[in-house]
């Protein structure tokens, strides 16, 4: 049973880092305008993600642009796309694994195999979890780099958007569910237990009965 809730409470981080992940992917704010001038009144406010670029108008309307190139890409966007994407996938396929495995599913009987299985989508989110992790440290190293130089104007500079920090949760949800999952071992194999006792001098007594193969004691251990 503690097993079984192990399993479960791994998945369930498991899969709520996933959706976590693909709300980071799909948001544009990834890079938000920084206000570091003295006038904080301004006309609109950019956000770079992913997939798309917005401006936000100070009247609060907001237009958005998608990414017409993969090429124009930044190095940090394009790898941004292509690890969160594969991350993605990455949990939906450590989802079916571990559903495949799991101790209250009949897809696999063996219970030894039960266990290998969960433990392989246990390491599956651990994996998708550091694909995600690695553009998200990309893009927040760059932007920090960026807002400090001198030499980038004021108004090019950009901050850590929401998406990074709902990212880093994700990230967080499924190293810890991976884990959970990589650790969780069913009890040993659940077999009739087989009572023995040691044989005493004379063999027919109390001392020399064995079980038989039927689970019962033979009746020739009877006196």
């Amino acid at each position: 049973m503690a097993s079984a809730g192990l399993e479960i409470l791994g998945l369930a981080l498991s899969v709520v880092g996933t959706l976590l992940e693909m709300v980071a992917c799909g948001l544009p704010t990834w890079k938000v305008t920084a206000f570091i001038e003295a006038n904080i009144v301004v006309a609109q406010t950019i956000w770079d993600g992913l997939w798309m670029s917005c401006a936000v108008q100070s009247t609060g309307q907001m237009q958005c642009k998608v990414h017409d190139s993969v090429l124009a890409l930044t190095p940090d966007l394009q790898a941004a796309r292509a690890l969160t994407v594969i991350s993605s996938v990455m949990g939906i396929v450590g989802l079916m694994v571990v559903v495949a495995g799991a101790q209250c599913t009949n897809c696999i009987r063996a219970d030894a195999v039960k266990a290998r299985v969960v433990n392989a989508g246990g390491a599956i989110y651990i994996v998708s979890g550091v694909f995600v992790l690695v553009p998200l440290c990309w893009m927040a190293n760059n932007i920090i780099t960026e807002f400090y130089d001198p030499l980038v104007p004021a108004s090019m500079k950009r901050e850590i958007g929401a998406a990074l920090y709902i990212g880093w949760a994700a990230t967080g949800l499924l190293l810890v569910g991976g884990a959970i999952l990589c650790c969780s071992c069913p009890s040993a194999a659940r077999s009739g237990y087989s009572v023995k006792y040691a044989h005493g001098g004379g063999g027919g007594g109390v001392g020399g009965a064995q079980a038989s193969t039927n689970g019962g004691y033979d009746k020739r251990n009877y006196v």
